[in-house]
């Protein structure tokens, strides 16, 4: 028997069922043409590659987020919120009844209610956020809920750790979850010393070695801190001391921009429905709603009546709802657009989205940095600019650091703030959560802090954009091609 044909065969037969897959379970055209193409011409790490990486995971996902055992109940619960929101619309008028279209589609794809009631405290930067942080948790009575992506065990790390377990000494129950990838250099550190103190911690998706790069592309990127069920936090700020500048604890490192939000409010009930959904898989259990934790929302007392709507997707979601919220913001436009990301690497509609609204009359302004901590992707990134230019979309690059906000501010009403950036991933693979605000107060100082930040950024020229190297447009082009894997 000629061993070496009969090999030969079966791989072709094995390439031959894996572009059927390919085909099969990939919606988006470009993805399907890109893991084709590695499929056919890279063998056997192109097979790898699609199953490791590319496996449409929406279709199967890695857990049903259902926190309600009691069908009857949720559904009784769904008419509520629908009746809550839309008597929020009423009562709010003007401002609400033009954006209704996006609140609609949150609650109809992931039953988010707006909510009204809320205090909303825009926070730049770390020096901002841990101080209101450090409060929150030491007026904790009953629990306090943290997930992060990345949690490390450095100086403001262990500043919440010391604070977390002084809670727990008094009563107040914890859970903790953090990502097994962005938080790996606390696995058998900072989590041991936590459970030792009778905290509850468990990692998200824990990464297995045989697994090792499916695991790696789903990650929990979301930033959550549910007190009380109360007051809640969300952004894009990560628990670490680079997030902190002019911080005497560490070595002077690059200039960390970045924003997120405290919110006091019935806004909570649903980041808290988050994250008990994320730890009953992860912690394997069951924890059902109860009233300490999701406090009636008509009981909230707070100074100030702005709406809130959460958006939140994932691999575990049927549609990937925080891409169609920013389309369907971008679509609501009819003035600004104001739109800071650290990382750009857009699908074709939003794309669309962006240049449809510029080439209207709408001024759209995007805020990049000159340089993000990754080669391929600035590279990619750069390659969707001169189409943008080109259909008037005003681009500029942070030059004083990092900047690591996720934030959009449309018109005078719309102000958004989370954890997802503008790019396939966030979209796609990692599970992600905005905070939507329908509030003209906090849409201006996202503004303010929006136009701050241009004073230290350039914008990009068309004409000398399209001046530059073979070489640097060739790069762009080649990691253009990878764009749909990054």
């Amino acid at each position: 028997m000629d061993w070496s044909l009969i090999l030969q065969l079966a791989y072709i037969l094995i390439v031959l069922l894996v572009c059927l897959r390919v085909i099969y379970d990939t919606n988006n055209i470009t993805k399907t043409l890109s893991y084709l193409l590695l499929v056919v011409f890279v063998p056997f790490f192109g097979i790898i590659f699609y199953f490791s990486f590319g496996m449409n995971y929406r279709t199967r996902k890695i857990y049903s987020k259902k926190l309600f055992s009691n069908i009857k109940f949720e559904r009784q619960l769904e008419v509520q919120l629908k009746h809550y929101t839309q008597k929020i619309i009423k009562n709010k008028g003007e401002l609400l009844e033009s954006n209704k279209r996006l609140i609609h589609l949150l609650f109809t794809e992931i039953s988010s209610p707006l909510t009204n009631k809320n205090e909303v405290d825009v926070l730049l930067n770390g020096e901002q956020k841990f101080p209101e942080v450090f409060k929150a948790i030491e007026a904790a009575k009953y629990h306090i809920h943290i997930e992060y992506y990345i949690f490390t065990d450095d100086t403001i790390g262990r500043k919440i750790e010391a604070l977390l377990i002084k809670k727990a000494k008094e009563g107040v129950k914890i859970k903790f979850m953090y990502d097994d990838f962005g938080s790996s250099s606390i696995r058998k550190s900072l989590v041991y010393r936590l459970r030792d103190a009778g905290i509850e911690a468990y990692p998200f998706y824990k990464v297995k070695l045989i697994y090792l790069a499916n695991r790696m592309n789903y990650r929990n990127h979301r930033k959550i801190i549910v007190i009380d069920g109360r007051v809640g936090f969300v952004g894009g700020i990560n628990v670490s001391d680079r997030y902190i500048n002019n911080n005497n604890n560490i070595e002077p490192s690059t200039y960390w921009r970045d924003t997120h939000l405290k919110i006091q409010g019935p806004a909570v009930w649903y980041l808290q429905y988050l994250f008990l959904c994320d730890w009953n898989f992860c912690a394997n259990c069951e924890i059902e709603p109860q009233a300490h934790l999701f406090p009636d929302l008509d009981t909230f007392e707070t100074k100030s009546n702005i709406a809130v709507q959460i958006a939140a997707s994932g691999p575990d979601s049927e549609t990937p709802t925080i891409l169609y919220s920013l389309l369907q913001a971008i679509s609501l436009a009819e003035r600004e657009i104001q739109i800071t990301t650290p990382y750009f690497v857009p699908n074709e509609s939003i794309m669309d989205a962006l240049c449809i609204a510029s080439m209207s009359g709408v001024k759209v302004k995007l805020l990049v940095p000159r340089s993000s901590d990754s080669r391929i992707v600035n590279a990619a990134a750069s390659s969707y600019y001169e189409k943008l230019l080109q259909s008037g979309v005003e681009i500029y690059r942070y030059n004083k650091g990092f900047i690591h906000a996720k934030t959009m501010a449309i018109d005078d009403e719309i102000a958004i703030v989370g954890s997802a950036n503008m790019d396939m991933r966030s979209f796609d693979l990692n599970f992600e959560v905005n905070a939507i605000v329908y509030d003209k107060g906090v849409n201006k100082q996202l503004k303010e802090a929006f136009n701050t930040d241009l004073k230290d950024a350039d914008q990009i020229d068309l004409e000398r954009w399209q001046t530059r190297t073979w070489y640097h447009e060739l790069t762009e082009k080649v990691a253009r091609l990878l764009s749909p894997l990054l």
